[in-house]
């Protein structure tokens, strides 16, 4: 999932990678100023419909989409698409909601245009208790630092899937073949542990996240896309073909692991801060709620379709990300390879967001001689600090589900709705939509409590599940 932030006039356009700013962020550090607002661009500069159509894509398709089929495995047949249909449905709500409180505040406070953040904080104001008043300003501190969990989540993430994905077909290259619907046992080639290819990574990862203009990463931004777009088609096509009997598979799992499926589809579905980014590039903004539900909705489907393509063909040997169960022939080794790519580069664009929050803080309290120095040592703290989470949970499905469960349930579940009641409440609401909006608020937090408790219960377990792997499937 892709959320560039517009921050305050010092700053350009980087709600998406095709407009992106002519210098780095740290280029203009000195005049930062930690209140922000976003600007509205001219024409030059504005997206159409099928752009922002495609950016809103883009935006919510990542990691999270291959987790789907454990997600499905973990609430039932039956019951995680019905769940997966409703959670896509309370987001959609949420999005929508964002943005009709941001554009009471741009029409109230006569602005072109206000973040997530300025949302929130403007809220507070607005709010009847003079203690929400007094500490508004930590409604935006509230939203940067879940953006900054989220973004750095994601970075997390990144390296536990490049380092599976690489370790699998590195084991497994001697028995690659051409075939890929033969049934033969495979006998791995031991390699170094996943965590010591996350290290291998490493370095890399410092290395591109030092291109601070991202202008400079818009052709990779095209690389991955066309990279993850690929792979997603021959995902599809090999699960759809022999599914087998799946009356086997139970409608309704144990409430047990219901809370890890929560985790992990509110991660999938947290596109929540690339939505008011989207809006304000857009050339004729009425459009937007149209685009947001057809968006949404394609989105959906796909969520649905392969979160139950991917269980009903490989059943309970499904795994933390889809590409782990694809067969070892050279076809599905490159599918593996070509996400894994896109993935790569697509860690510098979730990189920007955090370090467009953190860097200007450094930069501003030291010398001036020493930006440079001081914006490249952060840059590579931050990422020596994703790549050592990662090593510290080596667990993919775990990892998605913990950052879904932490961070974007506050994001697109609990805030939005509690936004709206302080919002509109002092000029009147009517009670059904004070219940609802408490009733999202309370199941965002339910799911917020119970999944990262759970969560972090799997993650202190041993795993000591054996591994089998054969030429047409791999699995633990």
């Amino acid at each position: 999932m892709s959320t560039q932030r517009l921050r305050d006039e010092d700053y350009r356009d980087y709600s998406s990678t095709d407009a992106s700013p002519e210098e780095s962020p740290s280029e203009g550090l000195n005049n930062f100023s930690s209140s922000g607002s976003y600007m509205r661009f001219g024409e030059s500069n504005s997206t159409t419909w099928f752009q922002t159509l495609i950016h809103l894509l883009k935006s919510n398709i990542g990691t999270g989409l291959l987790g789907l089929p454990l997600a499905v495995k973990n609430a039932g047949i039956l019951m995680g698409p019905l769940s997966l249909l409703v959670i896509g449905l309370v987001a959609v709500h949420c999005m929508r909601i964002l943005v009709k409180c941001a554009h009471h505040f741009c029409y109230r406070l006569n602005k072109p245009f206000v973040d997530y953040g300025d949302t929130v904080m403007y809220s507070l104001e607005a709010s009847p208790i003079s203690w929400l008043r007094n500490h508004a300003h930590w409604g935006r501190r509230m939203v940067d630092f879940f953006l900054i969990v989220t973004q750095l989540g994601f970075c997390c993430i990144y390296f536990v899937f490049l380092a599976d994905n690489f370790k699998q077909v590195i084991e497994m290259a001697n028995g690659t073949t051409n075939n890929c619907h033969n049934n033969e046992t495979v006998i791995l080639t031991p390699t170094m542990d996943s965590r010591l290819y996350m290290l291998t990574f490493l370095p890399f990862m410092v290395l591109l996240v030092f291109v601070r203009n991202l202008r400079a990463l818009s052709i990779f931004s095209l690389l991955a896309n066309i990279t993850m777009a690929v792979s997603l088609v021959m995902i599809y096509q090999f699960t759809v073909q022999n599914i087998p009997d799946p009356s086997h598979l139970p409608l309704v799992a144990s409430w047990k692991t219901y809370p890890l499926f929560f985790g992990t589809a509110i991660f999938a579905f947290e596109g929540i801060g690339m939505v008011l980014p989207l809006e304000n590039k857009m050339k004729d903004p009425k459009k937007f709620s149209l685009i947001l539900y057809v968006g949404m909705a394609i989105v959906t489907a796909l969520y649905v379709s392969l979160g139950i393509l991917g269980y009903l063909h490989f059943g309970a040997n499904i795994q933390g990300s889809i590409t782990l169960n694809l067969p070892n022939c050279w076809l599905y080794q490159s599918v593996k390879l070509l996400y894994s790519v896109g993935i790569f580069f697509t860690y510098a664009l979730q990189f920007y967001v955090p370090a467009e929050i953190i860097i200007p803080f450094f930069v501003a309290r030291g010398p001036e001689h020493c930006e440079l120095v001081i914006d490249l040592s952060v840059r590579t703290v931050l990422v020596c600090l994703t790549c050592i989470l990662a090593i510290l949970i080596p667990r993919l499905d775990l990892v998605i589900s913990l950052v879904g469960s932490v961070s974007s349930s506050a994001l697109a579940l609990i805030i939005p709705p509690l936004l709206e009641i302080t919002t509109y409440y002092s000029e009147g609401m009517s009670p059904i939509t004070i219940v609802k909006d408490a009733l999202i608020s309370i199941l965002g937090f339910v799911g917020f409590v119970v999944g990262t408790c759970l969560t972090l219960y799997e993650l202190i377990q041993p795993s000591s599940a054996p591994i089998f792997i054969n030429s047409t499937s791999a699995f633990v």
